[in-house]
């Protein structure tokens, strides 16, 4: 099966407790596509510019990950500084859009077939113009985030009316809805259109909500966290890339494709950009997996 990610593709100034980088490769599609390459055939949809380095071209082609979508255009990369005091938020210090602003992806024959669709945190406006390209994908899901749901929440609500799957944080929820309660918030965002959604709580893990079922998932316990930076992408590539590998959307896959997201975020925290991630293969995802296991087994 066919993972189709469509997403940011920036070059990142981080600073956390730890240390810090300057133009380290991050943004939502790499992240995510980072991960799922490990379960899946992983296609990439963005832009970048003219100072995109090649050595991460060549890490894109070394991990397999499917580039014909991946337009470059005179002009600097998107580029996203932030500085990690809590390391559960990140401070915005600067971001500069560059050609990301023109961002208009337009999918080869190729990707409008592939059989899962991931839409990372991008304008709604755009998830809607991709979703319109897709040629009967079995599962399409969408990430949001604060800003959009303040700035352009009604095609937002475009959105994930035409999705299967809602990815969002707890904060974010309770934007969506303007309900507290988690689960009352869920429910009212399951009732938006999606069979499915996956609350992320940060160290407290995540939820999955649906109407046969809830399951709440784990985290890997990281004893060191370095950089939280693309965290929740992460998670998003281990849950799709799982569920694109096994190629249904049952209550089993589904709760197993959590545990899967939750030990993909947890290698992603271990270290800056995506130095982690491109060290890991699937027996060390299925290693930290049985660990999380025996967490929620008795």
């Amino acid at each position: 099966m066919s993972l189709l990610i469509v997403g940011s593709i920036a070059l990142d100034n981080v600073k956390t407790p730890f240390g810090k980088v300057d133009q380290s490769l991050g943004g939502s599609a790499i992240y995510t596509s980072m991960v799922s390459k490990n379960f899946c055939d992983s296609h990439v949809v963005g832009i970048v510019g003219d100072d995109f380095p090649k050595a991460h071209f060549e890490l894109l082609d070394k991990n397999k990950i499917n580039i014909q979508d991946l337009k470059v255009v005179a002009g600097k990369t998107f580029h996203w500084s932030g500085i990690y005091n809590d390391m559960n938020k990140a401070e915005t210090l600067d971001t500069q859009l560059n050609v990301f602003a023109d961002f208009n992806p337009e999918l080869s024959e190729d990707n409008r077939n592939c059989n899962y669709l991931f839409l990372g945190n991008i304008d709604p406006v755009l998830q809607l113009k991709v979703l319109k390209q897709m040629n009967n994908a079995q599962i399409t899901a969408c990430d949001t985030m604060n800003y959009w749901i303040k700035c352009a929440k009604s095609k937002l609500l475009e959105v994930i009316n035409k999705v299967d799957i809602l990815f969002i944080n707890e904060d974010e929820l309770k934007m969506l809805t303007k309900v507290q309660n988690i689960f009352e918030a869920a429910q009212k965002a399951k009732e938006m259109g999606p069979n499915l959604i996956v609350v992320k709580r940060g160290e407290y893990g995540s939820f999955a909500y649906s109407n046969e079922f809830i399951f709440f998932a784990p985290v890997y316990p990281v004893k060191k966290v370095i950089d939280p930076t693309g965290a929740g992408d992460s998670f998003a590539g281990g849950f799709m890339g799982y569920l694109a590998s096994i190629g249904n959307f049952e209550e089993v896959t589904i709760k197993n494709a959590m545990l899967f997201g939750a030990v993909t975020a947890s290698f992603n925290v271990e270290s800056f950009s995506v130095n982690k991630l491109k060290e890991i293969n699937i027996n060390d995802i299925l290693t930290r997996k049985k660990i999380v296991e025996k967490s929620i087994c008795f």
